[in-house]
């Protein structure tokens, strides 16, 4: 074993060690996206802090602490560089799906060194194929951030026909078995390192998987108390708390930029005076502590179930799974409010404002902020539809 942070810190400790590294990863920020991956240091320092630790089961290492921690830490770190909070939000949740597996991943991945780390791509775009013991991965999964960072391998996504219906599934691909190829060219968090896995026909046996969007007795009444929070539930929070963290980051940087302002054609000259000005930060402030409001609030819902023992009622997954999607565009919403009246002094490439702003807006695009496909799904639940044959909270329609 090899603990690097013990004991145990408490909520309070984390997220001030979060805020605390808030003006040294802004002044990294730019080299960042030239690098277009988060820095080893970086990394490290990040383990140093325990962040990644904070949903790793006790058994090997880990803290196992309520998922807000990690949510209020990620809010703090995506102020300072967006890019590094998003690889802290995809390595430090791979953790949490190590204690809804079989004992024997997490005495395969953290036995020798419990400091290691797993990425992922949960897109299905390769193939999966039923074979003895196990199933036979093939293709190229995208997008895999942190990936350069994660000795530990990655968790793949993909569908697979079992007992006559289509199952997807999530498996636990080790490092060696797969190559990274470096096409992540983007607009926004190019920093992530979010670069392609290529796999040819590797085994991986049937107990390092498991059913992503299984949730009742069978998957997760034998599992602690942590692991009963929906496994979703929690990568879609980390992800919007990601998010809320890049729009108080524009807060920062616009207040910062407005103080010593001066609008020289306009009869008002401290750009502090103008009530437009003003009333756009009030209005992007507002929305944004709508959104951590809610994710907060959703999250401590679903873990006062789980620390109870008890498994989140399906009414109440539905309407964290849809609210928490909204975050996204208006995260967006906000920032751009704001970003519009920095007027052309904002989008000079010099500018964080500018960089900002684009990795918001990648942010935002992010699958599991679907909210234009996600207000039936809450409405249509709230009126009584049956949910959808094809759904995320396990349940055969």
């Amino acid at each position: 074993m090899n603990s690097i942070a013990t004991p145990i810190p408490t909520e309070t400790e984390l997220v001030a060690r979060a805020e605390a590294m808030i003006p040294w990863l802004r002044e990294k920020a730019d080299a960042v996206e030239k690098a277009r991956m988060v820095p080893r240091d970086t990394i490290q320092a990040f383990q140093e802090a325990g962040f990644f630790r904070i949903l790793q089961p006790r058994r090997w290492g880990g803290y196992e602490m309520n998922p807000n921690v990690l949510n209020r830490v990620l809010m703090e770190l995506a102020r300072g560089c967006p890019s590094s909070a998003w690889n802290v939000m995809v390595l430090g949740v791979h953790p949490f799906e190590v204690g809804l597996l079989d004992s024997r991943c997490g005495d395969e991945l953290w036995g020798e060194d419990d400091s290691r780390l797993v990425s992922s791509s949960y897109a299905p775009f390769g193939t999966v194929t039923a074979v003895d013991g196990g199933y036979l991965l093939d293709g190229e999964w995208l997008t895999s951030s942190g990936c350069d960072h994660a000795a530990g391998g990655a968790f793949l996504g993909g569908r697979v026909a079992e007992n006559g219906e289509t199952v997807f599934r999530s498996f636990w691909v080790q490092a060696g078995d797969f190559e990274i190829v470096d096409d992540w060219q983007v607009v926004g968090l190019a920093g992530t390192g979010s670069k392609k896995l290529v796999i040819r026909e590797v085994f991986v046996p049937a107990y390092r998987s498991h059913a992503i969007g299984a949730y009742g007795q069978d998957s997760h009444g034998q599992v602690n108390n942590l692991y009963k929070v929906p496994f979703f539930y929690v990568f879609y929070a980390a992800v919007s708390s990601v998010i809320i963290g890049m729009a108080r980051g524009m807060v920062d940087l616009y207040i910062e930029h407005m103080k010593p302002r001066q609008n020289i054609n306009q009869a008002i000259g401290a750009a502090v005076q103008d009530p437009f000005i003003k009333n756009r930060l009030g209005e992007a402030t507002a929305k944004i502590l709508a959104c951590s409001s809610r994710v907060l609030h959703n999250t401590e819902e679903a873990w006062s179930y789980a620390a109870r023992g008890e498994l989140v009622p399906l009414d109440v997954r539905v309407r964290h799974f849809a609210t928490n999607q909204f975050t996204g565009g208006e995260c967006f919403e906000a920032a751009h409010m704001i970003f519009k009246k920095t007027s052309t002094r904002g989008i000079w490439l010099n500018s964080p404002l500018q960089r900002q702003m684009r990795d918001i807006l990648v942010g935002a695009n992010h699958i599991t902020q679907n909210q234009d496909n996600i207000g039936d799904l809450l409405g249509g639940q709230l009126l009584g539809s049956p949910l959808p044959a094809v759904n995320p909270f396990g349940v055969k329609a």
